[in-house]
């Protein structure tokens, strides 16, 4: 989803977009839409400037770049990599030396905030990372899909953040979940739970745009439940890897995993109130 939704978005802007996916139905649009669809991420590398990768994770990345016809095998003088999957900072630095030291390619992290709407109105948040020089070759291309980009050092760092991003994202999803089952079951609309938090400085973009559908008992998917499990995973095990416990990472991985194994890993993150409310 996100992954066309930046292709598109950067072919609106004038920039040419080579595609690859590995189901290869997922390119009509760009494809429609003027894009070159590529038999292989070889041939992506071969052909661009700068080869964004979009995968659910780090094997992912590690297939779709080291493995047959990967990207590695289509790297020429001035090429750089941009990972806007959501990995584990760790993946990522391995991923980053292996390719430099092996294929004489600067790969970047540039994990993003906001799903395919925000991609589409060139309104994502932009987090990125590693050599300063690899951005700046990047950046006509992440400036046409941002509304900000923000250069945070060495590799791995913004996926460290974007894992601390996404767990803001679990916390708010179950606490509106758990505010709307409440009103609901305390025999007050939702609708106006949602009217007095929106009056108030605890606010959210979620709460102002989402979380109406989620009363509503809609959650059309713009980033999937089951996705927002596997990084809120991740985030527990970097922050176990360095000493840390947090409690309530793990209880929304508690959550979120019981509502991916009860069959709603598929919906929307905001589909945890299906899960919650029992329905």
């Amino acid at each position: 989803m996100l992954g066309e939704a930046v292709g598109l978005r950067l072919l609106s802007r004038g920039h040419d977009v080579a595609a690859h996916n590995r189901t290869r139905g997922r390119t009509a649009r760009l494809a429609s839409s003027g894009a070159a669809v590529m038999g292989s991420a070889r041939e992506v590398a071969a052909a661009s400037d700068v080869a964004i990768t979009c995968v659910t994770d780090a094997d992912a990345v590690r297939a779709v770049t080291f493995g047959v016809d990967g990207l590695a095998a289509g790297v020429h003088a001035g090429l750089v990599i941009a990972d806007m999957s959501t990995i584990c900072p760790d993946d990522s630095r391995e991923i980053s030396r292996r390719l430099l030291s092996e294929h004489g390619v600067r790969m970047i992290g540039v994990p993003v905030m906001g799903g395919p709407d925000a991609a589409a109105a060139g309104e994502l948040v932009v987090m990125a990372d590693g050599d300063a020089g690899a951005i700046k070759a990047c950046e006509p291309a992440l400036r046409d899909i941002s509304r900000e980009i923000h250069r945070l050092g060495e590799s791995g760092t913004a996926h460290t953040i974007k894992l601390a991003m996404n767990l803001q994202i679990a916390s708010l999803a179950i606490s509106i979940s758990e505010g709307i089952e409440l009103a609901r079951r305390g025999g007050a609309d939702p609708e106006d739970f949602l009217k007095v938090l929106n009056s108030t400085y605890f606010a959210t973009g979620m709460s102002r745009k989402k979380a109406h559908r989620m009363a509503r008992g809609e959650y059309p998917p713009t980033f999937l439940l089951r996705n927002l499990e596997k990084d809120i995973s991740m985030a527990v095990r970097l922050a176990g890897s360095r000493g840390a416990s947090l409690p309530g990472a793990l209880a929304a991985r508690a959550a979120y995993g019981e509502a991916v194994r009860a069959g709603h890993g598929g919906l929307d993150y905001t589909g945890i109130l299906r899960h919650i409310s029992g329905s």
